[in-house]
């Protein structure tokens, strides 16, 4: 099998990523899956005047005599304290009812076990690089009501108790009244979790005394810190059973807001090696799986809350109940605020039915999946199917399903620009409407064209989550435009190859290669240069040409040439985050100086893949001071010069990560 060239590798998203051998070599994410084995610890809700039987314990308590030194769990002639086995945050509330804070970006914690570190330097540098990026772009998106102290993880009261008091009556309801002594230890996926990231739990051998033994020692906790990620790299079982298992995930515990607090993504061990890794595919990979642990995964929807009426996220919301429900074509969605009002604008529509669209291949009859519906929203983070680095984005919609959750606040303006679909209306992606020819988006036949971003050519190519639509894919080798060094030696149809170059659809030949105009060309996608000069309005050069006026939506004639290049429509000069990736950035524009300057109009998108301003600066004052060493007329000016170039380029090195630099890492 074969991914795309620029990415060949993808670490399947935070749950078990399986390449099988379909069109275009799909990813498929069966997070659903992985998820459905996990076992979850879920903390009850919060009583409004504390645990149940509390106050009755309280009372008890001030009567009992201290345990015997064998049996008590405080020091000798100490009361036992009712709160004893509770979480640090309960245990607070109980003491005092403090007004929840304003929230703040989430702090996400990465742990690794010890059997993950027997990576080689190399394979250590990619994964903390990755990691490191992905988790400080969710916490920029994300805020919570931040866990006051340290975070500790509660045990499985199913699996240390072998019999819990059931009767509500008594004082010790719901609380274990015999251990089980094969309990050993609580595990996340393939993850043991460390005593000393867990809450303690104790044993209550009387149904109305407060009187307990300790089974096992609370933890210190983890300070400063909302979500636990495990980070667990081994060739498990799972790696082993199918080479082209990259990675999963899943979340394991919740609070008492029914908001997950720690997760595992599992990765496996051969997808850090060889010379396809990617580091922003590894990124995105990270990024799709914290979404489905942090809540974006059916087995949650039902637990998200309603924050509408109150001020605080998390705090005094109510649930939501069911969040997802059938059109009238029978497309399952997720109906609430943020996620109707970022498709409505996404799509240009008023209509009521536009909820988020979930995928329905393998779910069952009427079932929900964990994954937007590819036809409708291709290219987002949350796809089923993920496919070149380049063409992924952290969509409007995908953060506003998380801000519904009732979890978190979101930076919706830092969305990144999602195309696919953009003012396409309200049957965009329908069944009915993919095969028509006129299409912007989707297409017809087998033939050659441009992938909808324009930054590849593309093949047009079903799938099965598609059913049966067709689009324009990435070609398997050499399909990036932005790669210089995809163009050939002679090229009849002058094409230009390079970071400025985008894909245009074109049936251009030279006028003096009579056998192929005695053959003809068809109209595919070419790379040609472009330049903005405003929003939706560029100038297209072809090789040997000067630049020449496209005006979006029309066709022009090139001098040197017979044939025609179409001017794409609403797609070039408007988004500025769309853009190759940064490690490409040349030092200066592909234009003479004497051109128009490119322009782009302003935009509130946020985009990872954004070149640093920093880099073209240091470039160019070191260009400048090489210039000015020729001349020796300049000696002492230039060699201020020079000095200014090397001490900014020392300033930028200790800002600006390099992707493609690996040594430009930062520990987790």
């Amino acid at each position: 099998m074969v991914l795309p060239p620029s990415q060949r590798l993808w670490v399947g998203m935070l749950v078990v990523l399986v390449v099988t051998e379909l069109p275009e070599a799909l990813q498929k994410c069966i997070f659903d899956e992985v998820q459905a084995q996990a076992r979850v610890v879920r903390a009850a809700p919060k009583h409004p005047d504390g645990p149940p039987n509390e106050r009755r314990l309280r009372a008890q308590a001030d009567q009992e005599p201290p345990l015997t030194s064998g049996q008590q769990t405080n020091p000798p002639g100490r009361r036992a304290s009712p709160l004893r086995g509770l979480t640090v945050t309960q245990t607070r509330s109980l003491r005092k009812m403090a007004a929840p804070a304003s929230p703040q970006p989430i702090r996400i914690r990465t742990w690794t076990p010890t059997e993950s570190n027997n990576l080689s330097e190399a394979e250590k540098e990619k994964l903390e690089a990755a990691v490191e990026e992905a988790v400080r772009m969710v916490s920029s998106l994300l805020s919570v009501s931040r866990v006051e102290g340290p975070l500790l993880l509660r045990r499985d009261i199913n699996k240390y108790c072998k019999f819990l008091w059931r009767n509500s009556s008594i004082a010790n309801y719901n609380r274990c009244g015999r251990a089980n002594h094969n309990y050993r230890t609580e595990r996340c996926l393939d993850v043991t979790i460390p005593d000393d990231h867990l809450a303690g739990c104790d044993i209550y051998t009387e149904a109305d005394s407060p009187r307990r033994t300790e089974l096992r020692p609370g933890g210190a906790g983890l300070p400063s810190t909302d979500y636990l990620l495990y980070l667990h790299v081994q060739a498990t079982d799972k790696c082993r059973a199918e080479p082209n298992v990259l990675a999963y995930a899943a979340h394991c515990q919740t609070d008492t807001r029914g908001r997950p607090v720690a997760g595992v993504v599992v990765i496996c061990r051969d997808g850090l090696s060889g010379a396809t890794y990617s580091h922003q595919a590894t990124v995105q990979t990270v990024i799709h799986e914290l979404f489905h642990a942090l809540g974006f995964s059916k087995d949650l929807f039902h637990t998200w809350r309603d924050c509408s009426s109150n001020s605080q996220v998390g705090a005094g919301c109510s649930p939501r109940g069911k969040v997802t429900h059938s059109d009238g074509s029978a497309q399952v969605r997720i109906y609430t605020p943020s996620v109707i009002s970022a498709l409505q604008r996404h799509l240009a529509s008023a209509d009521p039915e536009l909820g988020g669209p979930l995928e329905n291949l393998h779910a069952p009859s009427g079932g929900v999946s964990s994954h937007w519906e590819s036809r409708l929203l291709q290219g987002s983070i949350m796809a089923a199917v993920l496919g070149d680095s380049t063409t992924v984005r952290i969509d409007r919609v995908t953060l506003a399903a998380l801000q519904d959750t009732g979890w978190y606040t979101v930076d919706l303006s830092r969305a990144q620009s999602l195309v696919w679909g953009d003012g396409a209306g309200a049957m965009f992606g329908s069944l009915a409407t993919c095969r028509n020819k006129s299409s912007a988006f989707f297409c017809t036949g087998s033939g050659f064209g441009c992938h909808y971003l324009h930054l590849h050519k593309g093949e047009c190519q079903t799938d099965q989550y598609l059913e049966g639509c067709r689009v324009y894919k990435p070609l398997k080798n050499e399909s990036e435009c932005w790669k210089e060094g995809n163009g050939r030696e002679e090229d009849w149809s002058g094409e230009i190859f390079g970071f400025h170059s985008r894909c245009f659809f074109s049936n251009l030949t030279r006028q003096n290669r009579s056998e192929v105009l005695l053959s003809g060309s068809s109209v595919e996608g070419r790379c040609y240069r472009h330049r903005c000069s405003g929003a939706n309005r560029y100038q297209v050069q072809v090789s040997g040409s000067e630049w020449v006026d496209c005006t979006a939506g029309d066709t022009i004639q090139i001098k040197g040439y017979q044939g025609l290049v179409h001017c794409p429509d609403g797609r070039l000069c408007l988004y500025a985050d769309i853009t190759p990736p940064s490690d490409l950035v040349p030092t200066f524009p592909a234009s003479n100086a004497s051109d128009p300057p490119e322009t782009l109009p302003s935009a509130q998108s946020w985009s990872p893949l954004r070149p640093p301003a920093e880099l073209t600066a240091a470039s160019a004052l070191c260009v400048t001071a090489a210039a000015c060493l020729l001349a020796a007329a300049a000696a002492a000016a230039c060699l201020l010069a020079a000095a200014v170039c090397v001490s900014y380029r020392k300033c930028c090195s200790c800002r600006v990560r390099i992707h493609s630099a690996p040594e430009d890492h930062t520990d987790l």
